[in-house]
């Protein structure tokens, strides 16, 4: 008996771990077939630097402070008081502030945890201190 049931075992087996093969690693539920699509290699922080009116401040200097490596960054804000400062590290965390007339917005922080691929953070400055 066992000479007829060890090769069928020996094929069931050999099925069964065929068949684990075959099973994709990594899917998920949601039909993406390529899990790694989703993470996001680089990050592009844009805002606007305005007054406490809303008012757009132009040529106001906005800083980026990697918080890892303590390198600065640093862009003038545009005529409609618009800054951008594209391939940002997704896995570091940024402090944004603005500086004009030697009059500072408050720091924010861009977090490593905010997955989104384009943030916004606008800053505002106290023109009247």
């Amino acid at each position: 008996m066992f000479r007829v049931l060890g090769p069928l075992l020996v094929v069931l087996v050999a099925l069964t771990c065929q068949a684990q093969v075959q099973i994709p690693v990594g899917s998920s539920r949601s039909g993406d077939s390529n899990p790694k699509s989703s993470r996001i290699i680089s990050r592009t922080l844009t805002g606007t630097v305005t007054d406490k009116a809303d008012k757009p401040i132009a040529n106001a200097v906005v800083y980026l402070k990697n918080t890892k490596t303590l390198a600065v960054k640093t862009v003038f804000a545009q005529n409609d008081g618009a800054y951008r400062f594209p391939e940002l590290s997704p896995n570091v965390d940024y402090d944004i502030y603005a500086v004009k007339d030697g009059k500072k917005s408050n720091t924010k922080t861009l977090s490593q945890f905010d997955n989104r691929e384009k943030a916004n953070i606008n800053l505002q400055i106290d023109t009247n201190k």
